[in-house]
Parts: structure tokens; sequence; C-alpha cells
């Protein structure tokens, strides 16, 4: 049977990236939903896995909006009521934490860049993060952070600016801060979206965006090497849960 994938989008440069490729060579339908262009939620119990992805909005803004009342709703019904697989990418790991009962504030300067990812101790057994080396590196480009953690939730891994860059709520619910995501034309894509190029200057300099290209294409082979590996954990937690 295969798995049927919600993935709910916010911008039209925020899809599942490289998620895409993994999807279709295992034979993974997904269906998206662009919340930012009015779609609607559809019934969720019409799907095995839900994946948000990110926005260059913040989870408070509801009023500039309106939708994401919805999807904290949404959320907040498939990890807490009804217990299904979910992975939430840079914004949607901080509205994971929200929906849950966790708490988001603004980091300043943003976190933007290659840096290095820490598992904790209790990291180096999760089902998400099996196989991932105790250290890495990954592409950054946040201006949020989780402050407090839900009731339900645990912190997995770290960075230097940020306590919280990989969480779990409950046994099957993940968040992810960094982008993990990521194509050869994502970061060229992003520097096109006015908030992420303003965090990233903010953080690098005016026109920084050229050597961020260069560095990220450095890392690419071991960015794309360990988005597989997390992938695939992740739908093989899908796929043990129709069971």
């Amino acid at each position: 049977m295969s798995l049927k994938v919600l993935v709910f989008q916010h911008h039209d440069a925020e899809h599942p990236g490289i998620f895409r490729d993994f999807m279709q060579a295992q034979g993974v339908d997904w269906m998206p939903v662009n919340l930012h262009n009015g779609e609607m939620i559809p019934a969720l119990d019409g799907f095995d896995v839900l994946m948000v992805m990110g926005g260059p909005m913040d989870v408070w803004e509801t009023a500039q909006h309106p939708w994401l009342v919805d999807e904290k709703a949404a959320i907040r019904q498939w990890v807490l009521e009804n217990r299904k697989p979910f992975l939430g990418v840079c914004l949607r790991h901080q509205l994971l934490a929200e929906a849950c009962g966790g708490a988001c504030g603004k980091l300043s300067p943003a976190e933007v860049g290659i840096c290095d990812v820490t598992l904790k101790d209790c990291g180096s057994g999760d089902l998400l993060l099996t196989g991932l080396p105790s250290s890495f590196k990954v592409l950054q480009w946040h201006g949020m952070q989780i402050e407090t953690l839900p009731p339900e939730g645990i912190s997995l891994a770290r960075s230097q600016r940020s306590d919280h860059q990989v969480i779990r709520v409950g046994n099957r619910a993940w968040g992810i801060q960094y982008h993990v995501e990521l194509t050869d034309t994502t970061i060229a894509e992003w520097g096109l979206i006015p908030e992420y190029r303003s965090a990233l200057d903010g953080a690098l300099g005016p026109d920084s965006l050229p050597d961020f290209m260069v560095d990220a294409d450095a890392n690419m082979a071991d960015f794309r090497q360990n988005a597989e590996r997390l992938f695939d954990n992740f739908i093989q937690v899908g796929r043990e849960s129709l069971q």
C-alpha cells in the first residue's frame, strides 16, 4: 500500500525540494496544499503522513495570514489526537512547537549560513536521526527559534546559536530547524524573497548571496546524503504506522 502524504506549503518557492525526488523514487503519493494561495485543508483522515514546509511569515502573524489559525488546529489534531507521523521544516518546526503548547521568539541576528548541528544524547538513538553523524554541516536561514518546548517535546539536536535544532513531540512528530530539503537551485530562489534576503544581508553582510551559494554548493553532496537518510527514516516510520 502506497503512503498518502499531505504537504502544507506557504510560498511558491518553499516546497519539499529534494524530497520530491525521494518520494517519486519510493512510489509515495503526495498532495500539496498551498495555504498562501487560499487552498483549503482537506479532511485529514484521508492521509497517512503530514509534511509541512517553511515560509517567510512568523507563526504569530495570524492577522496577516488568517489561514495560520486553521493550520495550527490541523497540526494539533494530527500530532496530539491522531498521533500520525509529522515532519515540519524551519518555520513549521516552530509551528509544531507552538501548536502543541510551546513558545517561539525572535532570534537576532538571524541564524544564516553553513554551520554545525550536533546530536544530543537522546538524539543519537532517535528513529528520525538514525544513521546520521553525531555532528554534521547544515544550511540555516531563520530569524525565529523555539524558546519553550511543548509539554511532550524533546530536544534532539543543537547548534551553537540555537538549542532546539531538531525536536520530537510524542513518538511520531518531528520538527527540523535547519533546511534539509535543499536542491541545487534553492539558494538562488530564496535569495529573491525579500524577507529571506534581508535576513541574509543582516547576518552575513550585503551582497553575500554569491559567496553563500558557493559555500552551499561545496556541501551539497553531504546535504543530500543526510537528507536522504533522514527521509528514509521518516518514511519507514510512516509505513510502520500503517501496520
